[in-house]
């Protein structure tokens, strides 16, 4: 019998371990007849030195002793199975505990065995917790025998309480735990232990953040953005290191033949001493703002308390943030930003595959010019920067990596894009990314896009100049006319704007012709979104493009007839995608839609009065009723997870979508743009 037929309808897994491992205790196994006549497998236990009956657990406990005593070199002498730890007036009894050799009655390893199910790692990091508290011992380990996870225990000597820090790996039975925490570590390392190959980020800074902001009192996306910031720059400042190794990488060489004894020690590590963490990130920071200007104020400092920020540094370090599709990063800004109350605001990031659509569908090139105007965290902008960068460069893989960039793709960044968003939090992340992109430029403004009678406010200011005028001098270049900032040129307008709220200040509404009711007559109060129709087609020329993300309603009640014939007027509309009702949970289940049109123009867009439109409306949700993502079976070629929808084809990798289907009939009818 094989041990995936016993573990057929358990949620154990066997991918952390060895082939080799899997074989030698299925040939140990041994194969007895129960009372009932049913088959049960036994096995010599090498501690218990009895027969153990072999269910799922015991399989993955079996593999983890093998694994402890095989790879790890521990002895089964200072091994103890379900040994029972006092905690206060009741006892719990641990999977499994590795005494210290010297002192044989010491706990120093417990290893805790949980199914993937039930409880959750959230749950079972709380039961080690409470294990490396009340027996002592130093290191905790969580398996489910898909995933490991290791931690060494810490005490807080103000609050007087004792937590977990993530450790990288475990020591082996001839390293101390200092050894590991203060050993080099390089980014061949980091790509093996990647954390995010079994977990997303945003799980991840769950683990760590109830605990650490909620004892730190600091602003929780301030302080872990800063943070994620310096993590960024620590990786990036190894960039030749990753090209090589990922030359090597696809010349057919094995990861552990690569020599990396050359390669720059990543700084962002927790050393265990709170002083030497605190200095070497406080020293990578100051570095980091001074190469990537611009996304923090003057003398800005971490305001995380050492043991806090240790914490933190443990628990991201093993986290691989370049080479990953930006939805690794970009949900955890999501997540922080929405707990900051952007939400409050009714804007919310859009999802990224719902991003790539638009993208597909509107097929910027290299000389035409994009304008996120309510840009969030960019997610439109720097996926045009990916998907113009794969036609320049048609051989590289389309990831948010930190490889260096040629000269025309910088170009491209620096001229091209741009974006623009009120809200401060989202601005420093938007410019953010765009800098690392863009290789040290960025044209992300903030400003009132609404309210452009009212930007010089702004613009002459000197804090706002510092920040943003470098990208203001380009933007400007776009202007229809010099020193009027209400028409632009721009050949693609992507955004999705702020849904909730509406605008009654009379100075904005004045400005704009689409402010009026069913009847014609002027408002004093409009929908936010509404404004962002006509605002947007100022953005762009004649013969320029647009995808806007809108609520249902627009499409279909009556009562917006005239915005409808407002769009209609100025534009050619291309298609209208609806969205699943899922898309934008957990935050809101508002139904909506994109709307992709082309600005009337005589030779890129000639205007006709009847003319073919493309419906289509997403059938696979994308997301479950709680807003968690569906994910399709098989990772793509990077091992990334894919979420499943039927919005466009994974580069062959699954079927062909809506965006196949509309640029078939952008095709047939001829559109300028394909």
């Amino acid at each position: 019998m094989t041990l995936e037929t016993i573990l057929k309808d358990s949620p154990y897994k066997l991918t952390q371990f060895k082939p080799e491992q899997i074989r030698a205790v299925e040939k140990a196994l041994v194969t007895r007849t129960d009372k009932k006549g049913k088959e049960v497998c036994y096995i010599t236990c090498p501690v218990r030195k009895k027969e153990v009956k072999l269910g799922p657990e015991e399989i993955i406990r079996q593999l983890y002793l093998d694994t402890l005593m095989t790879q790890y070199g521990y002895d089964a002498a200072n091994f103890e199975i379900q040994s029972e730890v006092t905690m206060g007036s009741s006892g719990k009894r641990a999977d499994i505990v590795v005494y210290e050799k010297e002192r044989p009655g010491q706990p120093y390893i417990i290893v805790e065995l949980k199914s993937p199910s039930n409880p959750t790692a959230r749950e079972g990091k709380k039961q080690l917790e409470s294990y490396c508290k009340f027996s002592g011992a130093s290191i905790g380990v969580w398996t489910d025998g898909n995933d490991s996870e290791y931690f060494y225990k810490e005490e807080d000597k103000r609050s007087k309480t004792t937590f977990l820090n993530k450790l990288s790996r475990l020591p082996d039975a001839q390293e101390t735990l200092l050894e590991v925490l203060t050993g080099p570590y390089t980014i061949k390392q980091l790509y093996q232990n990647d954390s995010l190959k079994s977990k997303s980020l945003n799980s991840v800074i769950l683990q760590f953040e109830d605990r650490v902001m909620a004892n730190s009192g600091e602003d929780s996306f301030d302080e872990i953005f800063k943070v994620l910031f310096i993590k960024l720059y620590d990786e990036y400042m190894s960039v030749d290191d990753a090209d090589e190794m990922m030359t090597l990488l696809r010349n057919g060489k094995p990861f552990e033949e690569i020599d990396d004894s050359k390669y720059r020690k990543l700084v962002f590590r927790d050393t265990g001493d709170d002083k030497v963490t605190q200095k070497r990130i406080d020293d990578l920071f100051k570095e980091a703002c001074n190469q990537w200007e611009g996304v923090f104020d003057d003398n800005t400092k971490i305001k995380l308390k050492p043991a806090h920020l240790r914490s933190c540094v443990s628990f991201l370090q093993d986290i691989k943030l370049f080479n990953s599709n930006l939805e690794v990063v970009d949900d955890a800004f999501e997540y922080l930003s929405i707990k900051a109350s952007k939400g409050e605001k009714g804007q919310y990031f859009t999802p990224r595959y719902v991003i790539d659509m638009c993208v597909k569908m509107l097929n910027p090139t290299e000389k035409e010019a994009m304008i996120d105007t309510a840009a969030g965290s960019c997610g439109f902008p720097m996926h045009t920067v990916l998907y113009v960068w794969g036609k320049i460069n048609p051989g590289r893989p389309n990831l948010f990596t930190n490889a260096s960039r040629s000269k025309r793709e910088i170009n491209y960044v620096r001229d091209h894009i741009f974006a623009i968003d009120f809200d401060p939090r989202s601005v420093r992340v938007a410019r953010m990314l765009n800098i690392i992109a863009g290789d040290g430029h960025s044209n992300v403004l903030k400003l009132n896009t609404l309210d452009y009678a009212r930007w010089n406010e702004d613009i002459e200011t000197p804090e706002w100049q510092k920040d943003y005028n470098e990208g203001f001098q380009r933007f400007i270049k776009y202007r229809k006319k010099a020193n009027d900032n209400k028409e632009f040129k721009f050949d693609i307008l992507m955004a999705n704007p702020p849904f909730a709220g509406d605008i009654d200040d009379s100075e904005i509404i004045t400005n704009y012709e689409i402010a009026k009711n069913a009847a014609g007559k002027k408002v004093s109060r409009i929908g936010r979104d509404i404004l962002f129709i006509e605002r947007n087609l100022d953005f762009l020329k004649a013969g320029g493009r647009m995808a806007i993300v809108l609520p249902q309603g627009r499409f279909n009640n009556s009562s917006d007839k005239y915005i409808r014939e407002f769009i209609a007027e100025r534009c050619r509309i291309l298609a209208v995608v609806g969205l699943h009702g899922n898309t934008f949970k957990p935050h809101t289940g508002t139904k909506t839609s994109v709307l992709f049109v082309q600005k009337w123009d005589e030779k890129l867009c000639p205007k006709v009065d009847d003319y073919p439109i493309f419906f289509a409306t997403m059938q696979e949700p994308g997301k479950d009723n709680s807003g968690d993502k569906i994910y399709e079976p098989q990772p793509d070629t990077h091992g990334h997870q894919l979420v499943k929808h039927d919005l466009f084809n994974y580069g062959g990798e699954t079927r062909d979508g809506i965006a196949e289907a509309f640029i078939e009939f952008a095709r047939k009818e001829g559109l300028s743009f394909f």
